[in-house]
């Protein structure tokens, strides 16, 4: 079938992209599903981070690529062996679709799964095929499975997760990559407790969502760290306690002022070494941080080896929030609902498909939290 989806052929064009045009809104082919893979018309796909630091070289990917990786849609129709949903359904699409066979599947950690992650670095879906390509043939390679900046997406039925019809589209968009990353990061990575204190350096939608996820924890004490003010403003008016800017030279030590030593978690969200630095450096004796930004690939840490010890000191990574997307989405759908997690107030702007150029502009000029294209 014909659809429209938005196509990057090569990385590192300037800013600011509403000029240079690095992505393509265009008409290509789309593939039938094969087996055990599932037709989803798109209704909603925000952008992230993760999705600039491909079109801005940070993150090599292989082109050219059909973009996007947050999504929530409609089923539309079903390959060979998927018969646990239905067409007309409701789904959310999660960047990691778990193949279930392999040792961190089966260790209850989907997130890691091995054939979700070879298959993302080659840019095909789990099964190994390419659903997507040009008049021409040429092939169109997916991002992480999914290539959600289109009208219609083939994925791998461990892509979705079923939710209910009533939850607006362009709230449940965010489950799939913000709120799952960052409150994931704040409740099954970090085990963040009632009355820690907690900090979060980086705001963009995955750390709003991380001190939402603090906040739903019970933390006591959230700081919030971000060079810009209008983003410290808006964090204090989701809960933060105390906001710093990320380029005050006496951070580090104010913040230990403010928590008497330092905080019991620290997370990071920014997609820079130095920020994952200062967070670090903002833990207390004994406290942990956690990194879940994607910084590029050559880019290093230092840290003090010693205090790893004598300070009882943990250093953690998260990806996809170390979820179980299939348990954890709908229990954070439901503390949405209840008002615990006021997801729905990082959504900043409701663009179109044929603005994504700009959005992208938006999001890399710190201009946006979270951008979502309706379809």
């Amino acid at each position: 079938m014909k659809i429209r989806a938005a196509v990057l052929d090569q990385m590192q064009q300037p800013q600011p992209y509403a000029k240079s045009r690095p992505i393509s809104v265009e008409t290509v082919e789309l593939d039938a599903p094969g087996p055990g893979e599932v037709l989803v018309k798109m209704a909603a796909a925000g952008l992230c981070h993760s999705d600039l630091s491909i079109i801005n070289g940070e993150r090599p990917r292989v082109m050219p690529m059909a973009l996007g990786h947050e999504a929530a849609g409609i089923v539309e129709e079903l390959g060979p062996g998927v018969t646990d949903l239905k067409r007309g359904e409701h789904v959310v699409l999660v960047f990691v679709p778990s193949c279930g066979h392999c040792l961190p599947c089966m260790e209850g950690r989907p997130a890691l799964c091995e054939p979700a992650f070879a298959a993302a670095v080659a840019g095909t879906l789990v099964s190994g095929h390419r659903r997507l390509h040009r008049a021409d043939k040429s092939p169109l390679n997916h991002q992480v499975g999914v290539s959600c900046f289109a009208e219609y997406a083939v994925v791998a039925r461990g892509t979705l997760v079923k939710i209910d019809q009533d939850l607006p589209f362009d709230i449940a968009a965010l489950f799939g990559c913000a709120v799952l990353t960052g409150v994931g990061a704040a409740i099954n990575c970090a085990q963040l407790k009632l009355g820690s204190s907690a900090a979060v350096v980086g705001l963009g939608g995955v750390g709003l969502s991380a001190l939402l996820g603090a906040l739903a924890a019970g933390a006591r004490q959230i700081i919030a760290i971000d060079k810009l003010d209008s983003k410290l403003e808006f964090a204090r008016s989701l809960g933060a306690t105390h906001t710093f800017r990320a380029d005050d030279p006496d951070l580090v030590s104010r913040v230990k002022a403010a928590t008497n030593g330092g905080v019991e978690v620290a997370i990071e969200a920014a997609s820079a070494v130095a920020a994952l630095a200062t967070a670090y450096q903002i833990t207390r004796r004994g406290g942990t941080t956690v990194t879940v930004s994607l910084p590029p690939p050559n880019a290093t840490l230092n840290v003090p080896a010693v205090n790893l010890v004598v300070e009882e000191r943990t250093l953690k990574g998260s990806f996809l929030g170390s979820a179980v997307p299939a348990r954890d989405i709908p229990h954070y759908i439901a503390l949405y609902r209840a008002g615990r997690l006021p997801v729905d107030r990082l959504v900043t702007h409701r663009i179109k498909l044929d603005e994504i150029n700009l959005g992208f502009d938006r999001l890399a000029n710190g201009e946006a939290i979270r951008q979502v294209i309706v379809f």
